[in-house]
């Protein structure tokens, strides 16, 4: 029987939203556990939480994987949030520290500490990819099972690797966002076949005044179909918000999930770098369960 440190930690939790859960396992270093291991517990956790996160020390850094039930994934912006404002909040070095660096797949991120003036952390996102739109409007709504009509002339429709290859899907108003109830496993089918990982449909519509947009993240070829608040998600969007040049960069709060009272909150803002802009997401976290998880050899 394998010990490891464990924390059932919720993400982007403001008011009465329950944000979103993410596992947490805290390793001695990168091969305290295998692969399999990895695997395995996500399995194990299906349920409970959508993702879990591996977070170990990395040549002064600290390192991070993610799995869901079913496979590795890339990126997971809430598991980050939850992990990184966990270790932040309870280091005292790293408390005192503006900037921590992590790595993840390869490259090294940022995480700001802003929890003692905004009760957050921000993080930022992997510089995005656009691929080419290949897909029609009229397949897009049929995946989703939606009139075509309820997609906005007004935005363009994209594919934004901010992490995750990202379909951004606009439609026009609130109650036609709210309304969307995909089959989780026809839309599988549908972003399998064409390389997406999450499909994000936004409103410029939201429920709170002060709020910028409205967003529902469906991301079934993770083993579930809605994500409640998605960090990569939202980046990407605030991608697509700067190169459309709808956005200028400052702070902007995104609201998102499926119900109209109580949506959960995700900030985005971009650095003033002239060269290569970031996107950083942000937001807390609330530790739920701690202690020891178990694995069976």
């Amino acid at each position: 029987m394998q010990r490891y440190r464990f924390k059932k930690i919720d993400a982007f939790v403001q008011g009465q939203s329950t944000g979103n859960p993410a596992g947490c396992i805290y390793l001695p270093n990168e091969d305290a556990l295998s692969i399999e291991g990895m695997q395995q517990i996500a399995r194990e956790l299906a349920g409970c939480v959508s993702e879990v996160v591996f977070i170990y020390p990395d040549d002064g850094h600290y390192g991070l994987r993610f799995f869901s039930a079913e496979r590795e994934v890339a990126f997971c912006g809430h598991g980050t949030i939850a992990a990184m404002y966990d270790l932040i909040k309870n280091d005292p070095v790293l408390s005192r520290d503006p900037i921590t660096r992590i790595h993840v797949g390869g490259q090294e991120l940022l995480v700001r500490n802003e929890i003692a003036k905004a009760d957050s952390v921000f993080i930022s996102a992997p510089q995005p990819v656009e691929q080419k739109l290949l897909l029609s409007h009229d397949g897009i709504a049929a995946a989703m099972r939606i009139a075509p009509g309820e997609i906005s002339e007004k935005y363009r429709i994209a594919c934004i690797n901010a992490g995750l290859l990202t379909l951004i899907v606009p439609v026009d108003t609130l109650d036609s966002l709210l309304s969307i109830h995909p089959d989780q496993q026809h839309l599988r089918e549908f972003c399998l076949a064409n390389g997406i990982e999450i499909i994000l449909v936004f409103s410029t519509e939201t429920s709170r005044a002060g709020n910028s947009y409205r967003t529902r993240v469906f991301a079934p070829i993770f083993g579930y179909l809605e994500d409640p608040a998605t960090g990569s998600g939202n980046a990407a969007l605030g991608y697509y918000l700067l190169k459309e040049g709808i956005w200028d960069g400052r702070m902007i709060a995104i609201e998102q999930g499926k119900t109209r009272e109580h949506p959960n909150i995700i900030r985005i803002v971009s650095d003033a770098s002239k060269v290569q802009h970031s996107v950083f997401f942000g937001g807390n976290a609330v530790v739920r369960i701690e202690g020891e998880y178990l694995l069976s050899s």
